[in-house]
Order: structure tokens, then C-alpha cells, then sequence
């Protein structure tokens, strides 16, 4: 065992939640450990990994984008989207409500003051599709940070390795929590492992290898170690009933180390966890042709223009269309009985409404390059797309719909042992021919027509990523293209409750004395400040704010 060391407190988890945590530590004077499993190289956690996108309401991108957004319309689309029906539902709720404040209010203000930029085109996120009063976003909300992942984690680290640098904060990498330390009730520290050193770059497998013990006592503990969406038999085993059956074959959009430590800590040490049945898993994720982490994933962030097919070749029902209901499509293809679904589309398609999440599938944005940038709009297809078209697995291009469908086909048989349903050609060639009638005219019975020709009704769209109506088998804009679907784990909704001051309650309802918590280990806030569903961009966004709060809590 090493010699304990004190501080004044400890954050548990070095990602965004922890980072905006130590922050307002620093500012506040406090010392601070910051307790990491993980090598430096990970610093900053899954923001870091992202696309950047931030929740805001009202801002003057919108407005120089003609969108009229106002934090009620905000509070109305969170509220029909996150569905709250439970008795536990009482925090989770008041934290909503005080984020869209934020949201509509002083964040954007906050960071840039620390030097934080937006893309000056706002993303259309979660569109919905049920009603005025259903959920989803009724105008576009998903600010891209200048700079994506890295962008809005870096300001965060500057403020800390400064804090390091005046001699406040002590960085503990390679230290695994592995219990809160609890005296007469009240939460001291944190005790666990030191682990070997590591090289291993930011997400790749580490070594569990001990090296040694150790134990930190502080008068505050805040928890930020994330959710469970690494380990797929904590999300299995949490898998809701309404989701129907959890799939067998799922790809992981976060690395194995994210495993809910931190949650099972704070449980034992006598803190109430609540919602662990809501979750975010992705349904347009595709295998990574040049992998960091065992079964790594990456999401499609689609434009609304791809046919949707499940795997026996239906077209998925209204509203389920591409960048619409992502909970509710998941919950229809768990229907299915299959682990899979398809886009069909055309280069003309995937060269205008394709992009994928995550800092590293966006070197223009993230490198903030304004000329490369404004190529998308020009060029042909973005080059991290055009990779996956020539190494991804789930990607087939085809100059017919029979040869197209052929190899859906093998494909899928290669990967089920001959379980997969076999597609028919002549159905889904009539299928398609009977979308592209839909396009002569500029009006539609085909409701993602319609929905087509809305989203271009919004110049962001119109711009950068919603192609013009097109028939795709018109010979012009091809060839075809099929893309293979899985659903990728990501986002624990459900978490530790807390009350507006990050402090995580009991099963009694009062505080654990010592005890704070903040981002996915949280809910983002209050133990599911999302409810059943997201709105998009407001994961990065509730670790900013639930890390502020519990940072300038446990100063207190």
C-alpha cells in the first residue's frame, strides 16, 4: 500500500464530466487528485472521441440560419421526447428544465469565453415526426464544435494542467478505482489499484496488470467514471422489455473500458441508482475498417434521403426514416428477429447526406480547416466515407439492383451461417421504382418524400446535407449503394440520482454525505435528465453542466 495522500477532492474520471469538475475546483482554489484508470493519452474520455455537437437554443447561428427557436418550443420538444412517467422522474425532470435554460441561456456565452466555436451551420438532429407534442427537435439545435471532440475538451485541459502547474491538482493516471471509502456513513475517499504503465494510444486495450494500492482521502468525492456501454453483458442485462430482445451481435461505440465502475462504487457506498433500463444505442453503426478498440463502431449520421430497409427487405414504416426516431427505430427492428437492417442509396446520396460520428472521421473539422471544409459542399464523396466504401465491410456497390442484392445477400448469409433472411431483387427493385414515381412531382403521398423536400426547406440542409430529390436508380447518379446497419451501444440514460447540487441521494431521498456525481454516471444529471430519449447533442452538454455543478458543489 502507498502512503495515503490528501486533497481537498477527488474526481473520479478524467473525461469531459471530470475535466469541467476539476475546473471550477481550480478556479474555486481547491486542491484536487484526479483519479484516471487509463494512460494520459486518454485525457478528456469519449468527448473527445465525438463530433462535437452541442445542444443550444436561440443562438445567433440559428437566427442567421432564419430558425426561430425560444427556450418554451425547447422545453415542449424535451419534454415530449424524454416522456417522464415515473415517480423517480422528480430530479431528472428539474434538471431538464434548469438545462434548456442553460442551453437557452448562458452556455454558449460561457464557452466561448474560453474560446469555444461553433460551425456556423446548426445540424437537424432527431427530427421526430409524430406531432408538435411527440418527441424530436422542431428546428435544428445540433451546434458542431470548430474543432469537434478535441474542441471542446481543450479548453477544459488547459484549465487543468494549469491547475497542475500551480500545484493544485495531482494527475493519478493508471490508478483504477476500485471502492469509495465510507466512515460513519460519510464518504472519505477512494481506494484501488495502480496499475502498470502504459503506451497504448487513446482507446486501445491497457493492461489490468497491479502494480500496487492506494487510497486518497478528501472531504469530497465526485464521480464522473461514465456509463456501461463497453461492456455488452451489463448492457444486455439491462436491456428493457419495451426494446424488445437485446441483439447478439452488437458493435461497441466506446472502448471496453467504460464498464460502469464507478456506478457499482457509488451503489455500495450507499447511493440510489435509478433508470438503469434507459439507454441510447445507435442503430446506423457500421464496422470500422481501421479499428482501435475491440468490436469499434462508428455511427452514420444520415440526411433523410436513404431508403430503409429492415432484413428481410421492408421498408421500415413512418416516421422511421433516416435522422428521425432513433430510439424508435431501434425499437422496431428489435422486432424484426434479425441484427441487422439496410440503406439503399446512390452516390449522388451518400456524397451530399453522409457523415460520420466522431472526431477522427472529420479531419476538415476537426483539424479546422476552412477550406477543406467548404469542400464538402463541392466535392465528391468526403474521404473518410470514401474509405469505408473501399475497405468497410457493411458497404457494397453495385451497378444493378440484382447485383446489388446478390451481394446483400452473401453478405449477410457470410455473417448469420446462413440464418439471414434472402432478399428478393424483383421486391425491392419494385420498391425502389415505386419511391422514385414519388419524385416527379413536388408534392408526394410518400411521407419521406415530403420529409425530404421539408429538410431542404431549411437552407442548413439545403446547403450541406440533404440532396436534391432525385430518382436513385437514375443511371446518372450512381452506382448503387447497400450499407449494412448494426445497432451500436453508446449511452446509459439512467444513472445515480442526484439533487440539483450533484450531491447523490440515498434510497432514503437524503444526501450520502461526501458523495457527488456528474456526467453518463449520472444521467447527465439528476439520474436521467433525458428521460427515455435524446435530443442530440446534449450528452457533451450534460457533462458540461452536471460537471460545473458538482465541481462548484463540492467546493462548497
Amino acid at each position: 500500500m502507498q502512503p495515503t495522500e490528501e486533497a481537498d477532492v477527488i474526481v473520479v474520471g478524467a473525461g469531459l464530466a471530470g475535466l469541467t469538475a476539476t475546473a471550477e475546483l481550480i478556479e474555486a482554489g481547491r486542491s484536487v487528485i484526479l483519479v484516471e484508470q487509463e494512460g494520459e493519452a486518454s485525457l478528456g474520455g469519449q468527448a473527445w472521441w465525438s463530433f462535437g455537437g452541442l445542444f443550444m437554443v436561440n443562438t445567433p447561428e440559428q437566427r442567421r440560419l432564419r430558425v426561430r427557436d425560444s427556450v418554451e418550443l425547447a422545453w415542449q420538444d424535451w419534454l415530449g421526447t424524454a416522456g417522464f412517467d415515473r415517480p423517480e422522474d422528480y430530479w431528472p425532470r428539474r434538471w431538464a428544465e434548469s438545462y434548456v435554460h442553460f442551453a437557452a441561456g448562458e452556455k454558449r456565452a460561457w464557452l466561448h469565453q474560453m474560446g469555444h466555436r461553433v460551425f456556423p451551420v446548426v445540424g437537424w438532429a432527431e427530427r421526430g415526426g409524430y406531432g408538435a407534442t411527440g418527441p424530436g427537435n422542431s428546428v435544428p439545435r445540433f451546434h458542431i464544435t470548430w474543432g469537434t471532440g478535441p474542441g471542446i475538451t481543450a479548453p477544459f485541459e488547459a484549465k487543468v494542467r494549469d491547475g497542475v502547474a500551480r500545484g493544485l491538482v495531482r494527475l493519478a493516471f493508471r490508478h483504477r478505482m476500485e471502492e469509495l471509502t465510507v466512515s460513519n456513513g460519510v464518504v472519505t475517499g477512494v481506494r484501488g489499484s495502480v496499475l502498470e504503465p502504459t503506451t497504448a494510444v487513446r482507446g486501445a486495450v491497457t493492461s489490468r496488470v497491479p502494480l500496487a494500492e492506494f487510497e486518497f482521502t478528501a472531504g469530497a468525492v465526485v464521480v464522473t467514471t461514465g456509463g456501461i456501454g463497453g461492456d455488452h453483458a451489463l448492457v444486455r442485462a439491462a436491456w428493457p422489455k419495451r426494446l424488445g430482445t437485446p441483439p447478439e451481435t452488437m458493435l461497441s461505440g466506446v472502448p471496453e473500458h467504460v464498464d460502469g465502475r464507478g456506478i457499482t462504487a457509488s451503489a455500495a457506498a450507499g447511493g440510489r441508482v435509478i433508470n438503469p433500463d434507459r439507454m441510447w444505442h445507435y442503430v446506423e453503426g457500421i464496422r470500422n475498417w481501421n479499428p482501435v478498440w475491440a468490436n469499434h463502431g462508428i455511427r452514420i449520421l444520415p440526411g433523410p434521403s436513404s431508403l430503409w430497409l429492415d432484413a428481410a427487405g421492408n421498408r421500415l414504416p413512418v416516421p422511421l426514416f433516416p435522422g428521425f426516431d432513433t430510439l424508435g427505430t431501434l425499437e422496431h427492428l428489435r422486432g424484426t428477429g434479425q441484427d441487422y437492417s439496410w440503406f439503399i442509396l446512390n452516390k449522388a446520396i451518400i456524397r451530399k447526406e453522409f457523415a460520420l460520428s466522431g472526431s477522427e472521421q472529420n479531419p476538415d473539422l476537426t483539424g479546422k480547416s476552412v477550406r477543406d471544409v467548404l469542400g464538402r459542399a463541392t466535392a465528391g464523396v468526403p474521404g473518410p466515407v470514401q474509405k469505408f466504401l473501399d475497405h468497410g465491410e457493411d458497404f457494397i456497390t453495385a451497378g444493378s439492383v440484382e447485383e446489388l442484392v446478390a451481394r446483400m445477400n452473401a453478405l449477410a448469409k457470410d455473417s448469420t451461417n446462413g440464418a439471414a433472411p434472402v432478399l428478393s431483387a424483383e421486391a425491392i427493385r419494385a420498391e425502389l421504382e415505386a419511391r422514385d414515381r414519388e419524385i416527379a412531382n413536388p408534392f408526394s403521398k410518400d411521407s419521406q418524400v415530403t420529409a425530404i423536400r421539408g429538410a431542404r426547406s431549411y437552407l442548413g440542409d439545403r446547403l450541406i446535407r440533404t440532396a436534391s430529390p432525385h430518382p436513385i436508380l437514375d443511371p446518372q447518379d450512381g452506382p448503387l449503394i447497400a450499407v449494412r446497419l448494426s445497432v451500436l451501444t453508446r449511452k446509459t440514460l439512467g444513472g445515480l440520482e442526484t439533487d440539483m447540487d450533484s450531491r447523490v441521494l440515498g434510497l432514503d431521498g437524503n444526501p450520502v454525505p461526501g458523495l457527488f456525481a456528474a456526467g453518463e454516471a449520472a444521467g447527465f444529471g439528476g439520474g436521467g435528465m433525458h428521460g427515455y430519449r435524446s435530443l442530440e447533442g446534449t450528452f457533451l452538454g450534460g457533462c458540461l453542466f452536471s460537471g460545473r455543478a458538482a465541481g462548484r458543489a463540492a467546493a462548497r
